[in-house]
């Protein structure tokens, strides 16, 4: 069960990231961010109220709210990074996030099997060789690096702290995911005032308001995956080991190579398809009992 909802969520998180990469395209980050977020708080919202969530308040809600606070801290570290460097040096430094769920729960006491050890280490390089990682090339500025392994650090942190916020019942789960969402937009609502204010547009260059209108559903789509991948991780983690879950949630970066390859048609590098590989490999290892 636990490598199920592990890939489940791996695939939602490769859609969310490869649909909100389309949108930033054609609007500005922290709009796509805000508004996503800000739909997706809404229908939880409308969820928790249906299931009398609110029953299960508790001091496990802050887990929530410090994982929606970090998250878009991490999100815009990384969409920094990629208007400044190379997607093949960004991309697989940023998925090392999963180092920071693996090392809690070793920390924690989990002890993999061999087998799983070794597909812990398999589907790690796979996940890095994925993102077509670039060995050749003009030096990537100390900057870019930089905001690459902070966006790592906080990615990896959320996945490490939305495993603690929930009770253990589907109202609890919906709770906080809703807390979750309400401080991703409070911190992404406050960043878009301030480049307002800078003179930066929040609307989409082309279009304005209709722009933005005809992509609501767009808009809609990546918000609710993301809550969905946040949600079936957290299931995860509560089913089994954590240092299993995380590296299978972090599958997530094929999953986006694979969307780019059907959608836009674009040509997987020799190592894209070799880390595919690796990582299912990884997978069937860490599967296994």
């Amino acid at each position: 069960m636990t490598a199920a909802l592990a890939l489940v969520t791996s695939l939602m998180w490769g859609l969310a990231d490869f649909g909100g990469g389309l949108l930033t395209r054609r609007m500005s980050a922290l709009t796509v961010v805000v508004v996503s977020q800000a739909l997706a708080a809404a229908v939880l919202g409308a969820v928790v109220i249906a299931t009398g969530g609110w029953s299960e308040w508790g001091g496990q809600l802050w887990f929530a709210a410090a994982a929606g606070l970090v998250g878009p801290v991490a999100m815009l570290a990384f969409y920094k990074a990629l208007s400044q460097g190379p997607m093949g040096v960004v991309s697989p430094l940023a998925s090392l996030a999963v180092v920071v769920p693996v090392g809690a729960g070793l920390a924690l006491g989990e002890r993999p099997g061999w087998v799983q050890a070794a597909g812990i280490g398999v589907a790690i390089t796979g996940v890095v060789l994925a993102g077509g990682p670039e060995l050749r090339g003009a030096p990537v500025q100390r900057r870019t690096i930089a905001l690459t392994l902070v966006s790592a650090l906080g990615f990896g942190a959320v996945m490490a702290l939305i495993e603690h916020a929930g009770t253990g019942t589907m109202a609890g789960l919906f709770l906080a995911l809703f807390v979750q969402r309400v401080c991703n937009v409070a911190v992404g609502g406050a960043a878009l005032y301030v480049q307002v204010r800078r003179g930066r547009p929040a609307l989409p260059a082309e279009g304005g308001r209709r722009a933005l209108t005809v992509a609501l559903p767009a808009l809609a789509f990546v918000g609710l995956a993301d809550v969905a991948a946040n949600g079936t991780y957290m299931l995860a983690t509560s089913y089994g080991p954590v240092t299993t879950a995380a590296v299978l949630a972090s599958l997530y970066p094929v999953v986006t190579a694979l969307a780019a390859r059907g959608v836009l048609r674009e040509r997987l590098r020799a190592v894209q398809t070799a880390g595919a590989g690796l990582a299912l490999v990884g997978t069937v290892l860490l599967a296994s009992t």
